[in-house]
């Protein structure tokens, strides 16, 4: 691990918790996979009260893999795109009722092989439940990775394989979860506080960006 990335992950514990905990609300495995699924361009807040009544509703993988297509997206509406999110649950649920008897797989190969399932939810299932190191890259993870500078891609598969090699296998996940809270309250998309931020000095971004600002003002000057 390289100093820098060392560094970074120190004021990342210092700041924030180092315990591994989900921010989607769930009982067994499943309904986490469903949780993530609805989660898709989605705040998790907003997924967790949508759960809430749909999983009292639908209280097995057999009730999802039996429900009405139409009214299960009325269920799911607020959490945006159920047309894909309803369709996928369903056929998702199918699968693991009839190929898994109710079980969840737990290979990287075999998840993203279910409906509506990509490398993120999959990682988010591996990491949570099965406790396989795993680097789930979402929105705040590949933003402020690469912020860091601790990517340049912005695909995130290919954001997913560089962190891997750019961090310990046992910080996969306590470094997504870091970084929601970071990204959140800090390293948000847009106008982020880098007045109050602990990394500024460890950041590429802002470290280019001041950069910039100062010559430009020296030419001003001039």
């Amino acid at each position: 691990m390289k100093k820098r990335t060392g560094e970074i992950l120190q004021i990342l514990d210092e700041m924030y918790d180092v315990e591994w905990r989900c921010y989607l609300e769930y009982e067994t495995p499943w309904q986490l996979l469903i949780a993530t699924i609805l989660s898709a361009q989605c705040t998790d807040a907003r997924v967790n009260i949508v759960t809430k009544d749909l999983f009292v509703k639908y209280p097995s993988i057999e009730a999802f893999a039996k429900a009405d297509l139409k009214e299960l997206e009325q269920d799911i509406r607020s959490t945006g795109f159920y047309h894909n999110k309803a369709k996928n649950i369903i056929e998702c649920c199918r699968t693991l009722h009839t190929e898994y008897q109710d079980e969840l797989p737990s290979t990287l190969e075999e998840l993203i092989g279910l409906a509506g399932v990509g490398r993120k939810t999959a990682n988010v299932i591996r990491g949570n439940i099965f406790h396989e190191p795993s680097i789930v890259v979402d929105t705040h993870v590949k933003r402020i990775s690469k912020r860091l500078g601790l990517t340049e891609e912005t695909d995130p598969t290919k954001v997913e394989f560089d962190l891997m090699k750019e961090l310990p296998k046992d910080r996969w996940i306590l470094y997504n979860l870091q970084l929601i809270t970071f990204g959140r309250d800090i390293c948000t998309a847009q106008r982020p506080s880098c007045e109050r931020c602990r990394l500024q000095n460890l950041c590429v971004e802002y470290r280019n960006r001041t950069g910039a600002a100062k010559k430009g003002k020296k030419k001003t000057q001039r």
